[in-house]
């Protein structure tokens, strides 16, 4: 029958365990709740735990969604294809939490871009699948058949492993007519059983009695466990020892050193002699761990800590104590003692670190999840609670995420050319006294990005370079430095091209992409191109990439590379004059004029007259530097009648180059020339009408010019105060006169053309007149001849005359050297 009874029980066990597969769930203050039976079967649905989070069932692989417990990774486990968290293995509450009355399953959900963590709390439900155990299958009791109605024999009742209802016990005592079950029940105990006599006993009539003890559960179903009850009736020492008290109660810390004293037990016996003397022993269901820990001095009764004592592993002791008689047999009562153990702070807090998002971007944004750090203490009350710190002066700070959770965040903006590496340390300390505390620490790399362009050292550089430079030769060395890293450093140089007048830029020079050597790609002519004016572009590899220019300015210096050139019929040919005998010193013969296509000393020109092959003095002389022939005295008679003059036109160039004119005087009387000349003014006077015609129309010309470039000025003027000149290509300059005093000479070059190309404004042409030293041997008269010069107070010749003023003054000196010639 009994048999029969506990398979109705399984069956009863098995329809209570389908009924509690339904499962709740509630959200609050970030914490999702679920609950699941234990003993659930494997796939068994705990929760939408994806749906109650808030995330997409098609982002949980990317975004990388995971389920992590401390102790217990494989009891719950999360479908993501469904998001539905189920049961993987088997759950059993009371190998999880003991006895405990509350016992959940404590879950990080994580997943990342951008990092997030939950905590999801699953109550553990009991059910009620432990019967009620009782430690033997038999108890043996000896009653002294003398013992007084209403005595009581104290029994060992039965534990259940379960919780709440489901381990709430109820005791059936078999029936019969000599006792009666009593139960005692107190707040802070376990039940006391014990059986009270109804009856007298009577060891003749009945010396045995065998009666079945039964305990049932609260559960549903009901489950079972039943002891046998071996009764013996004595015949003597019919008095038991009495405790003085039935509970004995003690605290103390867990700090508590061996050997000290816990408390001290009183029993008496009624008996006299042998029957009453009293020994004390820990009862038969003290579990080992009590009996490690304390131990019981057998006729004191002291009780002593033998045993290291841990609060956070064992809050209170329940000892159950015998007292025996030596009598025979032996009467025994029991009493408990009941130990509190008292926290102290004895446990450093423990820090745990996850989820390291590293390295970080420099500019990831403020608040960006760096870490996960969860901190615990083993002690209670204000021994564990604990509080988190970083050292002082990082871009970092944390912020409590729940109960004992934390996040490393970005708290301020980061900078790797400044720091790029920081060693945060996290410091938790309880509030004991004296404050216990731990710290770890935390490396954390700045990645960096492309945030700083190449710099260069200035933002302009200036380079001289002779013309006539070989083909490729290297003229300059551009550098600049990018303060990123890796390939946002790694810079690249090229040309910003634009056009110099009808030609590219990359036809004149050229940079290496990799070392920012610039190179003359064909020689420079500083008679074509006096500055060469571009910018070249620094970009670093990064994503975007970032760049800057800087600006060369490349003056090509002059070399003497162009001899002096005569002009007019002297190019080529030797000119004949006639000068009459009766003519006096300083008469001017003839002029000559020439040019060089040089600049500066390279083009300035002295004449020179070439002594005569026969050694005789000439009577002729040229000027240093107004190439005009004249006397020296009055011709004579023994003067030859024809002198051939050989002029030397130099530079002052080095080295010096030459032209050479030849003249060739004829010495007449006055009356030949008279003749000669008639035709000469009959012409003249023919052609003096014509002449005046164009004096006019060379008049007009000019009152035009001169309108059209003042009123070219005041355009320019506006137009360059309102609006910013572009880049734009270099023209030709004009030729430029070089001016001497009144008694010198103009020498026009016409293929002097000096041009400054840059990129912001027009070209520009200069006008420079040059002021050359004289030697101690010049004389008096030679002193005269030297040129006038304007310069500035520096003594440099300014450059900045405007292209359209040159203009007028080229075309103003041309006329006036012009007219001159007529």
């Amino acid at each position: 029958m009994l048999f029969s009874r506990l398979r109705g029980l399984r069956a009863r066990r098995l329809l209570l365990l389908w009924l509690l597969l339904l499962t709740d769930w509630q959200t609050g203050s970030g914490q999702l709740h679920y609950s699941v039976p234990e003993e659930a079967k494997h796939g068994t649905f705990v929760g939408r735990i994806a749906q109650d989070l808030g995330l997409e069932l098609a982002e949980l692989v990317p975004r990388l969604f995971r389920v992590a417990s401390k102790d217990r990774r494989d009891l719950l486990e999360v479908n993501l294809q469904n998001g539905i968290l189920f049961v993987n293995s088997r759950i059993d509450r009371e190998a999880l939490c003991g006895r405990s009355a509350e016992c959940s399953i404590h879950l990080e959900v994580i997943v990342d871009r951008p990092l997030q963590v939950f905590h999801v709390d699953v109550k553990v439900k009991d059910i009620n699948d432990n019967p009620p155990v009782f430690k033997g299958s038999e108890q043996r009791i000896f009653i002294p058949e003398n013992r007084p109605l209403n005595s009581r024999f104290p029994l060992e009742g039965a534990a259940d492993s379960d919780i709440g209802v489901n381990s709430l016990l109820t005791y059936t005592l078999s029936p019969t007519d000599y006792f009666s079950l009593k139960v005692e029940t107190t707040d802070e105990l376990s039940k006391s059983l014990s059986l009270e006599l109804r009856k007298s006993l009577d060891r003749e009539e009945t010396p045995e009695l065998q009666l079945l003890l039964t305990a049932t559960d609260g559960g549903k179903p009901e489950l079972e466990g039943a002891v046998r009850l071996q009764i013996t009736v004595l015949d003597v020492n019919d008095n038991a020892p009495l405790f003085d008290q039935a509970v004995y109660r003690a605290q103390l810390v867990e700090s508590t050193a061996n050997g000290t004293l816990v408390t001290t037990l009183n029993a008496s016996d009624a008996d006299e002699g042998v029957n009453g003397e009293v020994r004390f022993s820990f009862g038969n269901d003290v579990s080992p761990d009590i009996q490690e820990k304390f131990k019981v001095d057998s006729v004191s009764g002291e009780i002593r800590v033998i045993g290291d004592l841990d609060y956070e592993k064992t809050k209170s002791y329940e000892i159950q104590v015998k007292a025996v008689d030596k009598g025979t047999p032996p009467i025994s009562n029991h009493c408990k003692v009941l130990v509190k153990v008292l926290d102290i702070n004895d446990n450093v807090p423990e820090l745990e670190i996850t989820s390291l998002s590293l390295p970080i971007k420099e500019d990831a944004p403020l608040s960006t999840v760096i870490a996960l750090i969860k901190v615990s203490d083993l002690d209670s009350g204000v021994n564990g609670q604990v509080t988190c710190s970083l050292t002082p002066h990082v871009p970092f700070k944390l912020v409590s995420t729940f109960k004992n959770y934390y996040s490393l965040v970005l708290d301020s903006a980061l900078d790797r050319e400044t720091t790029a590496y920081y060693k945060v340390v996290v410091t938790a300390r309880d509030g004991g006294s004296p404050s216990l505390w731990t710290t770890t620490s935390v490396s954390v790399e700045v990645a960096d990005v492309n945030d700083n362009a190449p710099a260069f050292a200035q933002p302009e550089y200036t380079v001289f370079v002779k013309e006539n430079n070989p083909p490729g030769a290297h003229i300059f060395t551009v550098s600049a430095m990018d303060a990123d890293a890796q390939e946002n450093a790694l810079v690249s140089y090229s040309l910003v091209e634009r056009r110099v007048g009808e030609r590219l830029l990359s036809s004149y020079v050229s940079v290496h992409a990799e070392s920012g050597k610039v190179f003359a790609l064909q020689p420079l002519d500083h008679e074509e191109l006096e500055l060469l004016q571009f910018q070249v572009s620094a970009r670093d590899a990064g994503v975007p990439s970032l760049g800057s220019n800087v600006t060369l300015q490349v003056f090509v210096l002059d070399e003497n590379d162009n001899a002096p050139a005569l002009l007019g019929p002297q190019a080529g040919s030797a000119v004949s004059e006639l000068v009459s005998r009766s003519v006096g010193a300083g008469h001017v013969v003839t002029k000559i004029r020439a040019v060089d296509a040089d600049s500066g000393y390279n083009a300035w020109l002295s004449y020179e007259l070439q002594p005569s092959t026969g050694g005789s003095r000439s009577p002729f002389r040229v000027g240093l530097y107004t190439g005009e022939i004249s006397t020296t005295r009055s011709l004579e008679e023994t003067d030859a009648p024809r002198q051939r003059l050989l002029v030397l036109v130099k530079d002052h160039g080095e080295p010096v180059l030459t032209a050479t004119a030849t003249v060739l005087v004829s010495l007449v009387e006055s009356g030949q020339i008279q003749k000669a000349s008639l035709p000469t003014l009959t012409g003249a006077v023919g052609s003096q009408a014509s002449l005046v015609d164009v004096n006019i129309y060379l008049i007009i010309a000019i009152c035009a010019v001169s309108s059209l470039l003042v009123l070219t000025l005041l355009l320019y003027t506006a137009l360059r105060c309102s609006v910013t000149p572009a880049n734009g290509a270099c023209a030709p300059g004009k030729p430029v006169l070089v001016c001497s005093s009144a008694v010198g000479s103009w020498s026009y070059s016409q293929q002097r053309r000096q041009r400054m190309c840059s990129g912001e404004g027009p070209p520009k042409t200069d006008l420079m007149a040059f002021s050359p030293g004289l030697s101690p041997g010049l004389n008096i008269s030679e002193r005269s001849e030297q040129p006038e010069v304007n310069s500035d107070p520096s003594g440099n010749v300014s450059p900045n005359l405007s292209y359209d003023f040159n203009l007028f003054l080229d075309l103003t000196s041309f006329l006036k050297y012009y007219l001159n010639s007529i």
